[in-house]
């Protein structure tokens, strides 16, 4: 079986130790290639040249973003639902979101010897795990997407990396705080679309889940929609006000996977098939965690069984609780 490890260097939590620990026990289950990105969309390349060249596996050692790119290079080629290579993920960024929805540890080397006991498996049942993506519209989403202040705080993150500030879980946090209260002072320029139902107009923000948890604070889950899953249609989180006081005792819900997600000022929805968020003016939008500029229109399309992935199977909502 042929394989490509594509390491982001610049992750976060990667070092060339434990890139060359996670090569050699890779290599002793497949014929392991090893390519390095350089630049930002290099890992599209990668992935592109790997599904036309039909390798098999695609491990990714690196953050989200690089995840994102290297789902969406397979997807160039093959298209979803096809037969292309399947994705693997070793953590290697600062939050890690989609590979711990996926039931990958973050720890990277707990994460090498669970990619090492899933090839032995695929060998025994030829069979890979197949996950429901989000069509974007413009590219491919795996886990989330934010229009508005989300947007923003992404955005705001992205600037402060490129002047060489270190992305932590309390940067994120005090950006959000930042974002939000500014967001607290504008007009909502929102107009959430959803099936079978009336357009809400005066959307603040808008949240949408392809999995759960939503995003990690550090070590502690941070819920939106509980119940999306790979497995479901997407989920919308949004809100009609930004009231700080009720905004803060939203967000005390969202630390508890237990806790009731709901106020009078929020639109929550699960396992739609679509949904679209227009707005008034241009906002800031993200996808998977990476900017992508201002947007004034978004669709987003729920698509099952888009891409294998090399994962544990999928919990059912009795194994998660």
């Amino acid at each position: 079986m042929r394989a490509v490890l594509i390491v982001n260097p610049n992750a976060t939590s990667t070092t060339p130790a434990g890139r060359d620990l996670l090569a050699h026990a890779l290599e002793s289950r497949v014929k392991l290639t090893v390519v390095h990105t350089d630049h930002r969309g290099h890992a599209i390349e990668i992935a592109r040249d790997a599904a036309r060249d039909g390798v098999e596996v695609l491990i990714v050692h690196g953050g989200d973003g690089t995840v994102n790119e290297v789902v969406n290079g397979v997807l160039e080629v093959n298209g979803p639902g096809a037969e292309g290579p399947a994705v693997g993920v070793v953590p290697g960024g600062s939050a890690n979101v989609f590979a711990r929805a996926l039931g990958i540890s973050p720890d990277p080397i707990e994460a090498t010897n669970q990619l090492v006991d899933l090839l032995s498996d695929y060998r025994r049942n030829r069979a890979w795990r197949r996950i429901g993506l989000m069509n974007c519209g413009e590219r491919w989403g795996v886990f989330t997407a934010g229009m508005g202040v989300d947007g923003d705080v992404v955005a705001a993150v992205e600037a402060q990396r490129a002047k060489g500030r270190a992305v932590t879980a309390g940067r994120y946090v005090r950006v959000a705080i930042r974002e939000v209260l500014a967001s607290a002072r504008k007009e909502p320029a929102l107009t959430l679309h959803l099936p079978d139902r009336e357009p809400v107009s005066g959307v603040h923000f808008a949240f949408v889940s392809n999995a759960s948890p939503w995003t990690y604070a550090n070590a502690r889950p941070v819920w939106t929609n509980p119940s999306t899953t790979f497995e479901t249609g997407l989920g919308v989180f949004a809100t009609t006000s930004m009231n700080v006081w009720a905004n803060l005792m939203l967000a005390r819900r969202m630390l508890s996977r237990k806790a009731r997600i709901e106020a009078k000022h929020l639109i929550r929805e699960d396992d739609l098939p679509w949904l679209r968020v227009t707005s008034d003016t241009p906002v800031a939008c993200q996808i998977d965690g990476d900017y992508v500029g201002l947007r004034d229109t978004m669709t987003f399309t729920s698509v099952p069984d888009a891409l294998g992935v090399l994962a544990p199977a999928a919990q059912t909502q009795s194994d998660q609780r």
